[in-house]
């Protein structure tokens, strides 16, 4: 009898959590969640990207490599050359209102010339390398498209502070050489609508484009050591360019945080 009992005892342990875990099984099967399914349930239960106290976080990264061939410009054509250029964009933000964002973005970019031009009939052998890098404090606003703030566009008030160096060598018939070292000091004070949309849980890519704006631009040249000289230059624009895009991606923190 005790044998017989401890056998029962030994099946229920076996069976009972077998026919548990299958009827659980088939309980999600039925519900059929697809990835998709899963992926936007995040976005309909308390979502809230834009709220007050989130923190932002922006990266955008450009590479350029242009190989140039008989290619004309205004004042020289480039017989052979190559362009290689990066440019790196990391923005940060606090949210002190709801749907209203103070932040900041730090730039740098570095472009490098390498080939041969004509200019005025002579034949040069040109080298040149301009690095850069700005700070842009900014304010931005966003409305949301959908109920659920996955989609959304956004204003953005920026001034931007920068400064770049550029050193250019220009040898002619071997011996002769021009050399110039330009420093350039850039103001901007622009607005810049765009589209945010969520990808993936916080993370987000963005669009931006900078249509209307003002510009300061002031250069300093000096040429073989000697020459030295000024140039000014302003801008107030207001420009509708697809081809200049800025797209990125970012990160929100807190956008999925319980109220």
């Amino acid at each position: 009898m005790k044998i017989k009992n401890h056998l029962l005892l030994f099946l229920f342990i076996i069976i009972f959590p077998t026919g548990l875990k299958a009827q659980i099984t088939d309980s999600i099967a039925e519900r059929n969640f697809t990835p998709y399914d899963l992926m936007s349930n995040y976005y309909s239960e308390k979502f809230r990207p834009f709220a007050k106290k989130n923190m932002y976080l922006g990266l955008d990264f450009s590479v350029s490599d242009k190989q140039m061939t008989n290619t004309d410009y205004l004042f020289q054509k480039v017989l052979d050359g190559q362009r290689l250029g990066f440019d790196i964009s990391l923005r940060g933000g606090y949210f002190t209102g709801d749907y209203g964002m103070l932040g900041a973005g730090f730039d740098y970019s570095q472009t490098e010339f390498n080939g041969s031009i004509l200019r005025d009939s002579d034949t040069l052998q040109s080298n040149s390398m301009t690095r850069g890098c700005a700070i842009t404090p900014f304010f931005r606003s966003s409305v949301s498209l959908t109920p659920n703030e996955r989609l959304s566009f956004y204003t953005r008030l920026g001034i931007t502070f920068g400064i770049s160096n550029t050193l250019k060598r220009d040898v002619k018939d071997l011996d002769i050489v021009n050399k110039s070292y330009s420093t350039d000091y850039y103001f901007r004070a622009g607005v810049s609508p765009g589209i945010t949309f969520f990808a993936m849980e916080n993370f987000a890519f963005e669009v931006q484009l900078n249509v209307l704006g003002y510009e300061l631009k002031v250069t300093d040249k000096t040429v073989n050591d000697i020459e030295n000289s000024r140039l000014v230059r302003q801008n107030v624009d207001f420009n509708i360019d697809i081809l200049s895009l800025d797209l990125g991606l970012a990160y929100y923190f807190g956008a999925g945080k319980k109220l």
